[in-house]
């Protein structure tokens, strides 16, 4: 936590993912809906029309449709890493469903966090910040403005 009250931490990648090659870390979708009620209908939907071309998209990812007799349709994202994110779908339509499917393959599980500073190092440097003086000789003396010269 930071003085802010929002946790925050450095950048970094999960499992070095994109070091070598990438591994998508959605690993399980369950598409929970029902069969007759009417919040369900953009699932049923997506379900008959979209679900085979997502699965073709990632093949890493399972897909499983578990028609139950709820109320609210929701599909139940699960990560690699043992996150489970479970997001409502009731009374949306194929597409804003699709969107959703592509934005939960897309993230990696953890929290959606404030980034602390671009880029972080475990070894830092002890030599300090360079600047143009840096290795300039002793012997040409301290640099002054043009009209101030010094006799």
């Amino acid at each position: 936590m930071t003085a802010r009250g929002t946790p925050s931490r450095f950048l970094q990648s999960v499992l070095r993912n994109g070091v070598g090659r990438y591994v998508c870390q959605l690993k399980r979708i369950v598409l929970i809906f029902s069969q007759k009620g009417p919040g369900s209908l953009g699932a049923r939907e997506f379900i008959e029309n979209g679900v085979v071309d997502f699965a073709r998209k990632n093949p890493g990812t399972v897909i499983y449709v578990s028609p139950q007799p709820v109320q609210v349709a929701k599909v139940v994202a699960e990560y690699l890493n043992g996150t489970v994110r479970e997001e409502t779908v009731n009374k949306k339509s194929p597409q804003e469903i699709g969107e959703l499917l592509k934005k939960l393959s897309t993230q990696s599980g953890l929290d959606i966090i404030r980034i602390r500073k671009p880029f972080h190092t475990d070894s830092p440097s002890i030599q300090g910040q360079w600047h143009p003086f840096v290795n300039r000789p002793a012997t040409m003396g301290v640099i002054r403005p043009q009209g101030k010269q010094v006799q």
